[in-house]
């Protein structure tokens, strides 16, 4: 089927290039306090994102594959400045027994793409798993609660859903198929969005490698954007339009690469227009690979309306749009704000940066035990040893662009022999820096994939504090404390990577060789991460 037209510029656009930052991704982020913004306006791991915007709010949702809860919300008032609200998925046990803590058997699985819509006075989500099919969970506030994930579909091996209601009423979604016919699909559904019609599909475009599905109507056009591969070359922005839902659709591409940045290659995102009627393009950038640790990260670029195409950032000779690096915020008069990342853990609840490495073990952890810590129980990995079979770890995204500090404080007396507990950074590698204990006695340690460095001596007291300096070129450093205040270095240099489709992670953790087994508190978690040069 070739019913796609592929809108090939041949003359060459003069174009006139305004003054960006350096390109890069080190340095000055986000809101700048003048009035401007600069990419990236979250650098960290925020892939698979939607946008959208209600009334003057805006909501952005990023997948969380294996994470738990799953399909983080975030909440912004202009585009730049975003905090976390919520989660969608409070249980993952409700895709699927493989994602529970005594399975954790869903690395690079798990909650993918989604979409986030607002549709008859609710919050509505859909995202696949692919091996356990197509979910929707709605709520009448972004902040939660969320409701059950609802299968609506078990059908295996969809990604990258969109959902669309039509004026006439009509509901539509469109899905990918990964694999030799990795092509674009759309299928009618039911008003409630709750069950899709398997016989309605159809093939709207039968480009291989067609992902990031979002459809948009816009003044009686319909528009599909996804992004593809070229053949032996970069992953460009695509954009379709047709006046019929079905199709045919004709087919430019919107945003391609930035020259020699292969890791800030265009990727999945959205559009979405303000109050005053200004078209914006949110996207995550680069595939993670090529040295950049902190996986896809959020970029913010204007669209600039050309012959009836939305054209997302710096307009370039072929008419497409590439990265830029700073521009004017779209909304002022809100303060600059950052992303949560300390917590005293002094709520009864965990705060919403947090999500465990699989769904957790429920009663092996708390926040009320004792009052103003983190319990944290010990019990066995799935396969001894094994830090990625270990339930439990309490993780968040690393932030910034030139580096920051992590400090933890914890509470070692309930400790027992055989446990290992503290702070951890992880992708395919992992290293920790805690405390271990053995025949009675503790020891501060630094482990690199189970390979333990001990400290120079014994724990002499109960309490001690473990920091983490993150450095400017993708790794840190690590040190311990036992008074809060006069470190002492301890271990290598830990460098940072991709895998799995994600960045580094940072984390708390806790396990035991020996079984069900003590027990650490951590009191405080304080996260400091650089803004570059502001």
């Amino acid at each position: 089927m070739k019913v796609i037209k592929l809108i090939i510029l041949l003359a060459a656009i003069c174009v006139n290039y305004p003054a960006v930052a350096d390109v890069g991704n080190r340095g000055a982020w986000g809101d700048q306090g003048d009035g401007t913004f600069k990419n990236p306006v979250l650098p960290g791991d925020f892939s698979d994102l939607d946008v959208i915007r209600v009334g003057g709010d805006y909501y952005f949702i990023t997948s969380t594959l294996q994470f738990s809860p799953g399909m983080a919300v975030l909440h912004s008032k202009d585009l730049v400045n975003w905090q976390y609200i919520s989660h969608c998925v409070a249980d993952l046990t409700q895709l699927g027994p493989e994602l529970n803590w005594d399975r954790m058997n869903r690395y690079n699985r798990g909650i993918y793409a989604g979409a986030i819509r607002f549709h008859d006075g609710k919050f509505r989500v859909f995202f696949t798993t692919m091996d356990e099919g197509v979910f929707l969970t709605t709520a009448t506030n972004a902040a939660g609660p969320w409701s059950p994930a609802t299968r609506i579909w078990d059908k295996q091996g969809f990604d990258d859903p969109c959902p669309f209601w039509d004026d006439d009423g009509q509901a539509y979604l469109l899905l990918s198929t990964p694999g030799k016919q990795w092509w674009t699909h759309i299928y009618k559904m039911s008003a409630d969005g709750k069950s899709i019609d398997p016989a309605s599909g159809k093939i709207i475009d039968d480009y291989q490698s067609s992902e990031g599905n979002k459809i948009y109507k816009i003044n009686g056009t319909y528009y599909v954007f996804h992004n593809q591969v070229i053949p032996h070359g970069p992953r460009v922005g695509v954009m379709m339009r047709s006046t019929n839902i079905f199709g045919p659709y004709e087919k430019k591409i919107i945003l391609e690469d930035f020259p020699g940045r292969y890791d800030r290659q265009p990727n999945q995102g959205g559009l979405v227009q303000t109050e005053a009627g200004d078209w914006w393009f949110i996207t995550h950038q680069g595939r993670g690979e090529n040295g950049t640790y902190d996986g896809r990260p959020a970029h913010l670029l204007p669209v600039t309306w050309t012959n009836g195409w939305p054209i997302p950032g710096l307009i370039d000779r072929n008419g497409a749009g590439t990265i830029l690096w700073s521009a004017k915020k779209p909304i002022k008069g809100f303060p600059v704000q950052s992303l949560q990342s300390d917590d005293e853990f002094s709520t009864p609840i965990l705060a919403p940066q947090w999500e465990w490495n699989y769904q957790p073990r429920a009663e092996k952890w708390s926040l009320t035990q004792r009052t103003g810590w983190l319990r944290l129980e010990a019990f066995a990995p799935l396969a001894k040893g094994d830090f990625f079979k270990a339930g439990n770890t309490l993780t968040q995204r690393i932030m910034g662009t030139d580096g920051g500090t992590v400090e933890v404080k914890l509470d070692a007396s309930n400790m027992a022999d055989g446990q290992i507990a503290g702070l951890v950074f992880f992708w395919k590698n992992y290293a920790q820096i805690g405390v271990a204990q053995k025949n009675g006695q503790r020891k501060i340690i630094f482990s690199e994939n189970g390979i333990i460095t001990e400290g120079p001596e014994l724990l002499p007291q109960n309490l001690a504090w473990v920091r983490a300096k993150i450095d400017d070129q993708g790794g840190c450093n690590f040190a311990y404390s036992l008074d809060g205040k006069i470190f002492t270095s301890l271990g290598t240099r830990f460098s940072f990577g991709w895998h799995n489709y994600r960045g580094t992670r940072l984390g708390l953790f806790t396990y035991n060789n020996l079984g069900e087994h003590g027990s650490v508190d951590f009191d405080s978690f304080h996260y400091d991460y650089s803004r570059g040069n502001q």
